[in-house]
């Protein structure tokens, strides 16, 4: 009980935090609110609209009053087509009943921790992180256990996450291309993620949002497509990213036949389905392939080149990312050493609004993300305020 007259929320709240990302732009709100012109990299959205096809695939089916319940798990037409999809480009040798469509990447991912996480379970993961992997393990009453890239990178993946297996160990969560920092595992490196989740025993659950988004080198390699672990993967999926379709809310999940029972419920539970109209603007998106995110690919290397030379020449240590849609360079010494305050000053003083590095876990203390995908005046605004500001702190 709360305070004796009513029960208290549950405790798994107690371990879970809400998004720090949410709070800056809520002062951004606060800014604009008050006339500020802010010059705003905190977001993660592609910079474009969503494509007229894809609209009209959502057009034509209300005109066909396709607007009844769908089956929880998606309609058949457009499982077949993620079916063809995860075959063909991603090489998964998936069942015939394996996609699960779902609200969005954040509702997979929910789904495969819930799937897969018991109270007490430990999951390895890979830090900097996407800020609500900690939250979704930790709303599972589970622990993430944290291991940094620059060390798995330096001394070898197997080596790192050894270090830090346990008896209680389940899940390694892989997250390629990453988020904050744009890195892109390789195939080796991929190929050994896979084979210590092997020989440990251990369920995956990979989070590809960004797959369509690698703007030089090889594109990434599926952890799901390698041998023996179709079978011990869920690979989480999102429309938002490669077809501009954030507020949609429409993705999927890759379930192998023993963890699809326990995804389906997961999915009838908490939604019961995804909007029956927007998963036919979904069937437009997928048969469109990769068309969309391969024409804004010039668009997103222009303005992260454009970015990396602003923030290189006010003094952040920033080298060129090879994917998703964001930088995450080191702090200048002109700026205080905690990214937290960091950004509260870039933002109160400059009006350029960041996310502090320590949000995606202790391993990005230190440094700021900033997002590419905004207008190319956005940038250039950006950029030009950053270097005004750099100049008046150095000279203070």
């Amino acid at each position: 009980m709360s305070d004796g007259s009513f029960p208290r929320p549950a405790r798994r709240f107690d371990s879970v935090g809400f998004s720090e990302i949410v709070r800056v732009r809520n002062r951004v709100m606060e800014l604009l609110a008050a006339g500020q012109k802010v010059w705003r990299f905190e977001g993660g959205e592609p910079y474009m609209n969503t494509p007229d096809a894809v609209k009209a695939g959502m057009t034509e089916a209300l005109a066909r009053n396709q607007t009844r319940y769908a089956p929880s798990s998606g309609i058949p037409e457009l499982r077949k087509a993620i079916l063809s999809k995860v075959r063909d480009r991603n090489g998964i040798p998936a069942d015939d009943e394996s996609p699960v469509v779902v609200n969005g990447g954040m509702h997979g991912l929910f789904a495969a921790f819930a799937t897969l996480l018991e109270p007490g379970d430990e999951c390895l993961m890979l830090s900097p992180y996407w800020t609500p992997i900690v939250d979704l393990i930790a709303y599972h009453e589970a622990k993430a256990v944290l291991v940094p890239t620059e060390e798995a990178r330096r001394d070898g993946l197997a080596a790192a996450f050894a270090r830090r297996v346990t008896p209680k160990t389940k899940v390694l969560y892989w997250n390629n291309p990453a988020n904050p920092t744009g890195d892109v595992f390789s195939r080796a490196e991929t190929e050994a993620a896979a084979s210590f989740a092997r020989d440990r025993g251990l369920a995956v659950i990979s989070d590809e949002a960004y797959e369509d988004l690698v703007y030089e080198g090889e594109p990434t390699t599926a952890i799901a497509s390698l041998p023996g672990m179709y079978e011990r993967t869920i690979t989480a999926y999102t429309l938002s990213k490669s077809y501009s379709m954030t507020g949609w809310r429409l993705g999927y999940v890759i379930a192998p036949k023993h963890y699809q029972s326990p995804v389906k419920t997961v999915i009838l539970y908490s939604t019961n389905g995804v909007s029956t109209p927007t998963q036919w603007a979904a069937v437009e998106a997928l048969a469109r392939g990769t068309e969309y995110a391969a024409g804004w690919k010039a668009g997103y290397r222009a303005r992260r080149d454009r970015l990396v030379a602003g923030l290189q020449a006010a003094g952040f240590g920033i080298e060129p990312p090879r994917a998703a849609l964001y930088l995450f360079p080191k702090l200048p010494a002109w700026l205080p050493q905690d990214s937290r305050q960091a950004a509260r000053t870039l933002l109160d003083e400059a009006k350029i609004a960041t996310v502090p590095g320590v949000v995606f876990g202790p391993h990005g203390e230190g440094h700021l993300r900033f997002s590419f995908s905004v207008p190319e005046q956005m940038i250039a605004g950006g950029v030009e305020a950053l270097a005004a500001f750099a100049s008046a702190a150095a000279g203070r």
